[in-house]
């Protein structure tokens, strides 16, 4: 006798059956979304004439998000306080603006989204969204394109604020430090190209920042400014140039710290001229009394050093430079200073050999120093001290494949407490001229004598230099292998040294052209070419 299989058992094999074959081909994801948002609608519209709302709504056909608000969205004229735009961390398929500004009357106002409305799955951008309205009875259409770059570096770091200042009755030159701009819009990232639109005719004043904290105003201390000279009427046919500059802040000394025996900080701010500053003490000196000061190689900051300590919990200073006079007060510890040490830099075939030591030397003695090459042949030298930065240079002929023996004795070197050297015995060793690269170069597109000619690592390091008052020719030798920059320095004043530019003196900095290609220089190469400098 045959039994038979329930009606609803055969139902639930076949259902297992089906849900295993399809498991079996069933594919895994699908291609990759490609695609930005695409913009729907807006409430009120885009580019709304007579606008009064107070809240914005911008719709999209999919879930989206905002990436890095602070840095992309930009609204011009500026809202204070600014708005309120989300979302915020969720995604949403849509965007709220709240306003809380009053806005002006008969004004076109511009908010631009740059890069920061992207797709919430796979982060797609819809590239430079722009919501725009006015609240006046039209819209204003003028454009004002330019370029980006920067002084010292062969392109900006960052995306640079262009602002536009209305030239009106408030209108000063202190305005940066203190309003935000009528108009303000970022340099594009790959390009250094910038475009400020929906302007109103009228006068201007153009204005580059690397605004880093967002504000919109000059923080000299932390940003770099550009500056147009003349003022911009609008419409204009005309494209601009704005180069950054970081620039050189009036001399500020911060509040002396002891630091350790006979030794006081004085940190300060600005960029002083170190040959015409002066650290006085005010308070009796002991007799027999010596001081020093020593510039820090890497901070803002000076060492004064004495040789007596005085009496007293506390000492009196003034810092004279020929525009200021600032008096200071420290109060001293007890801790021990230093005793001398001695260090030394061997320096490459075409650098100095360089004595350092921790405590200020005030006497060194060439007497009690020499140099032998490998062949035992006494060699001359030179020698030069820097005070400032407590060195004694060391300056001898090197020749390739060389071995140099430098010797210092006791009393070569003594310091502001009558310390003197132990024995220093260092040996200095040269390469194979095979193992160095050359450069000879033809610079043919100089546009005006002095020029300085620098060498640079690719993160803008200069390796060498070269002054020249008439000629293009430019060589350097015995370089280790590497990758290198050429940028060539237009010297207006003559001294041998790049100059920023000033702001409220309507200043640019002293121009810097770059050779456009990286230099990849190896052993045993010499790379003879005439070359063309960038605009």
């Amino acid at each position: 006798m045959k039994k038979r299989i329930p009606g609803f058992v055969i139902v639930l094999i076949l259902l297992f059956t089906t849900v295993q074959c399809a498991k079996k081909g069933m594919p895994e994801g699908g291609p990759i979304d490609e695609e930005p948002p695409k913009f729907i609608k807006a409430n009120p519209e885009n580019y709304s004439t007579n606008f009064k709302a107070d809240e914005i709504r911008i719709y999209f056909d999919e879930y989206i998000k905002l990436e890095k608000p602070q840095q992309q969205i930009i609204i011009s004229p500026p809202m204070d306080p600014k708005p309120n735009i989300m979302p915020l961390g969720t995604a949403r398929k849509d965007i709220k603006i709240e306003i809380f500004d009053t806005l002006e009357e008969n004004t076109t106002y511009a908010i631009n989204f740059g890069r920061s409305i992207v797709d919430n799955n796979e982060a797609n951008p819809y590239n430079y969204f722009k919501y725009v309205f006015s609240t006046g009875e039209y819209i204003d259409s003028l454009i004002v394109r330019g370029t980006v770059k920067d002084a010292k570096l062969k392109a900006p770091k960052a995306p640079v604020s262009i602002m536009l200042y209305e030239i009106d009755s408030a209108f000063t030159d202190s305005i940066v430090y203190k309003k935000t701009p009528r108009y303000v819009t970022y340099s594009q990232d790959s390009t250094f190209s910038f475009s400020l639109e929906n302007l109103k005719a009228g006068t201007y004043r153009m204005v580059g920042i690397l605004d880093s904290n967002d504000n919109y105003l000059y923080n000299p201390k932390k940003e770099k400014i550009g500056f147009i000279a003349e003022n911009i009427s609008i419409p204009t046919d005309s494209t601009y140039e704005i180069t950054v500059f970081k620039e050189e802040l009036e001399f500020a000394p911060k509040r002396p710290s002891y630091l350790k025996g006979n030794q006081i900080l004085f940190g300060y701010e600005g960029t002083p001229n170190l040959d015409s500053l002066s650290i006085n003490l005010l308070t009796q000196k002991p007799e027999g009394f010596i001081s020093r000061v020593i510039k820090d190689p890497k901070k803002d900051s000076l060492y004064y050093w004495y040789n007596i300590r005085p009496d007293l919990d506390s000492l009196n200073f003034e810092i004279l430079t020929p525009k200021t006079r600032d008096t200071l007060m420290v109060r001293l510890g007890k801790a021990d200073r230093d005793s001398l040490s001695v260090t030394t830099e061997t320096g490459g075939i075409n650098k100095d050999f360089i004595f350092k030591a921790n405590t200020p030397i005030i006497e060194h003695n060439e007497e009690f120093i020499s140099i032998m090459d490998k062949d035992s042949i006494k060699v001359e030298f030179t020698t030069t001290f820097n005070p400032l930065k407590n060195e004694i240079h060391v300056k001898f002929e090197k020749t390739p494949e060389n071995t140099y023996k430098v010797l210092a004795l006791p009393g070569a070197i003594t310091d502001l407490f009558q310390e003197t050297n132990d024995t220093i015995n260092q040996n200095v060793r040269t390469k194979a001229i095979s193992e160095y690269g050359t450069i000879n170069l033809n610079v043919q597109n100089i546009e005006s004598f002095p020029v300085l000619l620098q060498l640079t690592d690719t993160k803008g390091e200069v390796i060498a230099e070269q002054y020249s008052e008439s000629s293009n020719r430019f060589s350097f030798s015995y370089l280790t292998p590497g990758k290198f920059l050429i940028r060539v320095i237009s010297d207006r004043n003559g001294n041998q040294k790049w100059d920023t530019g000033n702001y409220l003196k309507k200043r640019q900095p002293e121009k810097i052209r770059y050779f456009k290609d990286t230099l990849d220089i190896r052993a045993n190469w010499d790379w003879n070419e005439s070359i063309l400098l960038e605009d």
